[in-house]
């Protein structure tokens, strides 16, 4: 027996945490602290709790199905949760995408795909774009560069990843008509000299970029990119972590774009705050994939796949995601408003429930200083949020695909008291 410590266990302190909130429950949008303060909480856990905090179907179904089988390890044994989610998922998907691999965080998908993709084509290289952001394990961090701090200390990379530009028209300065042309002229540059469509597997995309931003690629953009795609015989594949599952007002966000990908990833909203996260593709392409490819000790947990089954009748009967483009165009028209009236905010973006409000200092460049300045103001007057962006200068609004009208107003309202509060 080792011998007793002085010390108590803490947290590490390089997971840091945006707010000082300590969280006792929570309850639809609302975060409730251990003090009893009540937060409005436009974060949903980075777009995770859609349906909002325990909601009553999806608890009783996560309830009843703790009673019977909390884990059953898919890859020795199928369970009911796992087979009907994968029946329910198979109707919401683009074009011919009907199989599914399971796992817990979107990472974990992210690499599973990028692994179907380089054994289905044969070929070594993904193409990904300026700004995505794909997860932390070593694979998917590899492909994410949103962030310099995400991939500091832990160079080298794996190899076989290409970046090229991804059109953020604001900061490019041009229409975002021009800018995707730009980037499609860039990306056949790059086929061109970096990466031969020989040796390119996939393009890998967020269609709404998430932790750069909350940017739209853009219909002209994507379309390019699927053209590209039939015309080097290469696989498109979305990244909809977290712009799927109705975030942008449709279900994917790619429909707006109509185009369909090869391969489509979820996660975040798909179980109401349960890990899960998934991959979809056609049975043709996923049989490409070599045996003992797919696979993990968590993947699909029952308990999981009940919520997400759940969640997605949650999402139906309770129209979540006609509220969202419905709310979305509210929360649009407000901040596009404020922005009118307030030269520090820079830029609004995104779409439906996922959109972002870049702060500028008086020259005009990135402010994350102020944006964290503003957070705190708003956690002041019960509002939690967060940032993005690689300056941290991006106040992403976030929540709850539930969330009211009188909610949205709530939220506008402390945003614009808190660059009152924090304006020079």
């Amino acid at each position: 027996m080792s011998e007793s410590k002085d010390r108590v266990g803490q947290i590490s302190p390089l997971l840091k945490t945006s707010s000082g909130v300590v969280a006792e429950r929570g309850e639809g949008a609302y975060i409730i602290g251990s003090d009893g303060s009540r937060y409005l909480d436009f974060t949903s856990g980075i777009g995770v709790t859609a349906t909002g905090h325990c909601h009553p179907k999806v608890v009783e179904a996560a309830q009843r199905q703790v009673a019977s089988l909390v884990h059953g390890q898919y890859a020795i044994l199928r369970h009911r949760p796992l087979v009907e989610l994968a029946e329910k998922l198979g109707e919401r998907m683009p074009g011919e995408i009907d199989r599914f691999f399971f796992a817990s965080a979107g990472t974990e998908a992210c690499e599973a795909a990028m692994r179907l993709a380089r054994q289905a084509t044969g070929k070594p290289n993904m193409i990904v774009f300026q700004g995505g952001f794909h997860g932390r394990t070593m694979g998917s961090l590899s492909m994410t560069t949103s962030s310099v701090g995400l991939r500091a200390g832990v160079q080298p990379m794996m190899g076989g990843v290409v970046v090229a530009p991804f059109p953020n028209s604001c900061r490019y300065g041009w229409s975002d008509e021009e800018t995707a042309d730009f980037c499609l002229r860039e990306l056949d540059h790059i086929l061109a000299t970096q990466s031969m469509p020989a040796e390119s597997a996939a393009f890998f995309v967020e269609p709404v970029q998430g932790e750069a931003g909350y940017i739209p690629a853009g219909k002209r953009f994507l379309q390019g990119l699927r053209e590209r795609a039939d015309r080097h015989n290469m696989l498109l594949i979305l990244d909809e972590v977290q712009s799927g599952y109705g975030r942008t007002g449709t279900f994917w966000a790619h429909e707006q774009d109509e185009m369909q990908p090869d391969i489509l990833i979820t996660a975040k909203g798909l179980a109401s705050g349960f890990p899960l996260s998934a991959f979809g593709a056609s049975e043709q392409l996923m049989s490409r994939g070599w045996p003992g490819s797919q696979g993990g000790t968590y993947g699909g947990n029952a308990v999981a796949c009940a919520a997400a089954l759940a969640t997605l009748e949650v999402i139906d009967e309770e129209g979540l995601v006609e509220n969202a483009a419905e709310q979305g165009a509210l929360l649009r028209s407000r901040l596009e408003a404020l922005q009118q009236e307030d030269e520090s905010i820079g830029a609004v973006q995104g779409r439906g429930l996922m959109q972002g409000t870049e702060l500028v200092d008086r020259s005009g460049q990135p402010d994350g200083d102020r944006a964290a300045r503003v957070l705190q103001e708003m956690e002041k007057q019960g509002v939690l949020m967060i940032r993005c962006g690689p300056q941290g200068q991006i106040v992403r609004w976030l929540p709850p695909l539930i969330v009211t009208q009188a909610e949205i107003e709530r939220a506008v309202d402390a945003f614009h008291q808190a660059l009152r509060n924090t304006s020079l």
